[in-house]
């Protein structure tokens, strides 16, 4: 008979913890947060657009429609040919970058809606606070809303 002692019993792992169950006021401010994450964008959008002005100016300036004076002499067409580029070119990367964010803020305004895409929400939530004042109020109210155990869970998110 072979004498070996007994191999001891594996250690039981810890359960889980269980996130708390979606209460309605969360599905109500997930909701919510939905609809305003459109309205910002929009805003968003609209305010980006603004920027139009210059790449119109920029084209004035380059067709010779719009003239620079300069102390009282017509300036030289390098001068206006650079400045027209630069109006448009400055015009044209904001424009983009302003309607870039006004489609990231939508989109995550979906997938709030969806109840996926946990870590980009988070960080378009923080991202929008450079919009101000409108996305500052929803970014922080949507990283207020995100933290929450259960509203991360509803994500898929293993709770903290």
């Amino acid at each position: 008979m072979d004498a070996t002692p007994p191999l001891p019993a594996a250690p039981v792992p810890p359960p889980a913890p269980v996130a708390p169950p979606l209460t309605p006021q969360d599905i109500d401010h997930l909701r919510l947060l939905s609809i305003f994450h459109y309205v910002v964008a929009g805003l968003a959008a609209v305010f980006a657009l603004i920027f139009v002005i210059h790449i119109v100016m920029g084209a004035a300036m380059l067709t010779g429609t719009l003239p620079m004076d300069s102390n009282g002499r017509p300036p030289s067409p390098h001068e206006q040919r650079f400045m027209g580029w630069m109006f448009i070119i400055m015009g044209a990367g904001i424009v983009s970058c302003g309607l870039a964010m006004a489609a990231l803020i939508a989109y995550a305004g979906r997938c709030l809606k969806q109840r996926r895409r946990y870590l980009l929400c988070m960080v378009i939530a923080a991202l929008s606070c450079l919009f101000t004042p409108f996305g500052t109020v929803l970014g922080v109210f949507t990283l207020i809303v995100l933290l929450k155990p259960s509203v991360k869970a509803a994500f898929g998110q293993a709770p903290a």
